[in-house]
């Protein structure tokens, strides 16, 4: 063979070998992928997600799902132009996913902590949707506070100036909506007798400023069961929604779902507010193939919705727990719940 020729051969090979070294070679990406979805009134892992204890429950024709989204850490040139031509993945950063500030240590502990508290605020607001109000009660008085002799320990603070309070957050919402120096008039219950304090604000010290009252508070539901959800390796917030209709689904004798798959995402706080996620198109995908009929999109992630919808699966836009309610039994109903309107 000529000299010539084998320069070639040789040069194509070593082309080739480079080729595939940057192919394999990881870079700065993740994929996101739709994940699993979990149907909230059923069981994984041989255990029911939502558990009740001491309580009668029952058992609906449909479902409703929570979604999940997927991510591949580790990405080789061939897997990020894969997804960058997919309908169904998504390449971003990976500082997005893990910020170089923190370990996966810290990420998995922030999104279990994250977990934890979505389902605290899905409890919550489901009893109180089920006829259990929440009671918002004093813990501690601060001596020379505001409320030094007029309020005491283990009061039930039950309105300020005339607004209920509904969790510990609504009363400091309300609170720090007047300036310091304010008089509010606060209702309360005190060893079941009802009865009303007015109360002048005062500067809170240190870094944390504005009004307060000077109290330490608390909030317990009466309720004669117990709730508790088991679900492994999902971990942040987004799955709040779906846990709050589940409960109120199980512990209401009527079927919520009228049959029906309905999936869905989007945090929850004590309010009842539901609050924007991240994933909504790999979530709508995965929605999609576990069959659902009607997806429930937080109202701040409408436009991004609208964007990547899917053939033959309904939106219906969700900024509160009532709105999904109402949602979900239009749907059932054979109507059409408010859609995600186009921008």
């Amino acid at each position: 063979m000529r000299r010539r020729g084998v320069t070639v051969i040789l040069g194509a090979l070593i082309t080739a070998l480079l080729a595939v070294g940057v192919m394999a070679l990881p870079l700065p990406y993740v994929v996101l992928k739709p994940g699993p979805t979990v149907n909230t009134l059923g069981s994984d892992n041989g255990k029911e997600v939502i558990q009740v204890t001491k309580g009668q429950t029952s058992t609906s024709a449909g479902q409703l799902r929570l979604t999940t989204v997927g991510v591949q850490p580790s990405v080789e040139l061939v897997w990020a132009i894969r997804g960058w031509f997919s309908d169904e993945e998504a390449v971003v950063p990976r500082d997005v996913i893990y910020p170089p500030d923190r370990s996966e240590a810290q990420i998995e502990q922030k999104n279990a902590e994250e977990f934890k508290s979505s389902q605290t605020s899905a409890e919550t607001v489901a009893l109180r949707e089920l006829g259990y109000p929440v009671q918002v009660f004093v813990t501690e008085v601060v001596a020379d506070g505001a409320s030094a002799g007029k309020l005491q320990k283990d009061d039930t603070i039950d309105t300020v100036d005339g607004t209920p309070v509904t969790s510990p957050a609504k009363l400091t919402e309300l609170v720090r909506a007047k300036p310091v120096g304010a008089a509010l008039t606060i209702a309360y219950t005190r060893a079941g007798k009802p009865g009303t304090a007015q109360v002048t604000t005062k500067e809170a010290g240190g870094t944390n400023s504005g009004p307060r009252i000077g109290v330490a508070v608390d909030k317990k539901q009466s309720a004669p069961f117990t709730i508790a959800i088991d679900l492994d390796e999902i971990g942040g917030p987004s799955a709040g929604l779906m846990f709050t209709l589940g409960i109120i689904d199980k512990l209401k004798p009527e079927d919520l779902t009228g049959g029906k798959i309905i999936a869905g995402t989007g945090t929850i706080d004590d309010e009842g507010n539901v609050g924007p996620i991240g994933g909504i198109p790999q979530k709508l995908v995965g929605a999609k193939k576990a069959g659902a009929q009607l997806f429930l999109v937080p109202a701040d992630n409408c436009a991004e919705a609208l964007r990547n919808a899917v053939p033959d699966l309904a939106m219906a836009e969700v900024a509160t727990v009532k709105d999904a309610l109402t949602a979900v039994q239009t749907f059932t109903s054979g109507g059409t719940p408010k859609p995600c309107p186009a921008s």
